[in-house]
């Protein structure tokens, strides 16, 4: 299942483990990626709270976890090509892996036609 929060990142959910990344409308808005800096494996990080920087020709921004729990993993192919964000932002540009530390954390979350509706609210 996958998740949205007001910040434009996406969660997908599998089980006990959550793939984080940011959103088409989030890159669109941040223009060209040029550096990615992630998480460290094994680092826990609360709800809400920094995970991870994206820079790009126009500003940093930070990228929140949208849930609590432990970085699991990492996407190696972002070191290589922070581009991939812009390319494939909600799929192979995906941010770091995650454990599901309280599940009901995912009920503040927007599902895809809650973010839909979000979006044209903007």
């Amino acid at each position: 299942m996958r998740y949205y929060t007001d910040e434009h990142e996406w969660i997908d959910v599998e089980g006990d483990i959550a793939t984080v990344g940011i959103t088409e409308y989030a890159q669109g808005q941040l223009g060209d990626i040029v550096f990615v800096e992630l998480p460290e494996v094994g680092a826990l990080i609360q709800q809400g709270k920094d995970a991870a920087v994206v820079e790009s020709v126009k500003a940093a921004s930070d990228v929140y976890a949208p849930i609590t729990g432990e970085i699991t993993e990492v996407n190696p192919a972002l070191e290589e090509d922070p581009a991939l964000v812009n390319t494939s932002p909600e799929d192979g540009g995906w941010f770091f892996k995650m454990t599901i530390a309280a599940e009901a954390e995912l009920d503040a979350l927007m599902d895809e036609d809650g973010y839909k509706a979000f979006l044209e609210d903007l």
